[in-house]
Parts: structure tokens; C-alpha cells; sequence
């Protein structure tokens, strides 16, 4: 499996700024704006606490292995790559939610005087920094299930992912 690359997620979330920018400008000349979801922000933390728990609790296992604890629990190889395929997914559509809120949100600042758009500019601001949450979420998962590096069978430096 491929890690995750950083400039990618990046990229994902400017394009999907520029673009929700552009579009949230063109419908708001029509007369209207469709709205950030109040759920947005809420959906996103909790996927990125599910993300971040299972790190934990697969890092705690891995620990737990490495100590040879009696009652360590082992890690199934098929699971922990089930997680990092999970992580990556929401890491990518994290970036790509995030660009638009953010695109969106910035097109909102531009008239926080209305208190309606002050409100779901807020809302676009926290569900931008949920999806970081997302991604540094989604980042450390894929860290944490990353295989030691083995020089002998995989080639000098490179460490595939589980």
C-alpha cells in the first residue's frame, strides 16, 4: 500500500477551495447561497475521534507485543490494513470537504455583518478545522500501522505500510 502523500491532500483542498470560492461567488449573484450544515463540523470530529481512537488502541496493542505482555492482544495484519485503507479514504474527502467549506467560508467573510452568513461562515470555519482534525487523524493511523523498515527484503529505504 502507498502511504499518503501530503502534497495530494493539499492539493485536493485547494482545488476544491478555488473552485467552492468561485461557485459560492456565482450563486450568490443568482440571489441565493446554499447553506453550511450545522452537522458538518459534528460529523467530521467524530469521524477523526474514531480515527484517532483506533490508532491509539492499535499503538497500545503494538506496544503491548513489543513488551511480550502475557496478555497481549495481538494485531490482525487484515484489520490494521482495513484502518489504514479507512484513513486514507477520510483523509481524501476530508481534504476535499475542507476545500470547499474553506472556499466557501472565505467567499463569507466578505459579508460577516449579516448574521446569518456571520453564523454559517462559523460553521464553514470549524468544519475546516474538523477536517484537519480528519486528516492529522487519518496521518497518524497510517504512522502507526506502518511496518518497521526491512532492508533485506524490501529494498534499501523503503518501508511499506501494513
Amino acid at each position: 500500500m502507498r502511504e499518503l502523500r501530503i502534497r495530494m491532500l493539499v492539493g485536493v483542498f485547494v482545488v476544491a477551495g478555488v473552485l467552492s470560492w468561485a461557485g459560492a461567488r456565482l450563486w450568490n449573484s443568482v440571489g441565493t447561497l446554499p447553506s453550511v450544515p450545522l452537522a458538518a463540523p459534528i460529523v467530521l470530529a467524530l469521524i477523526a475521534v474514531v480515527l484517532l481512537s483506533t490508532a491509539l488502541s492499535i499503538r497500545a496493542r503494538l506496544k503491548a507485543q513489543r513488551e511480550r505482555r502475557p496478555e497481549a492482544k495481538g494485531v490482525d495484519p487484515l484489520m490494521a490494513a482495513r484502518a489504514v485503507v479507512f484513513g486514507q479514504a477520510s483523509a481524501l474527502v476530508a481534504a476535499l470537504v475542507s476545500g470547499m467549506y474553506g472556499g466557501t467560508g472565505v467567499f463569507l467573510l466578505e459579508s460577516l455583518d449579516i448574521p446569518a452568513r456571520r453564523d454559517q461562515a462559523i460553521y464553514a470555519g470549524f468544519s475546516l478545522l474538523a477536517g484537519i482534525g480528519v486528516i492529522a487523524a487519518a496521518l497518524f493511523l497510517e504512522r502507526v500501522c506502518k511496518l518497521p523498515e526491512d532492508d533485506e527484503h524490501n529494498g534499501a529505504g523503503t518501508a511499506p505500510t501494513v
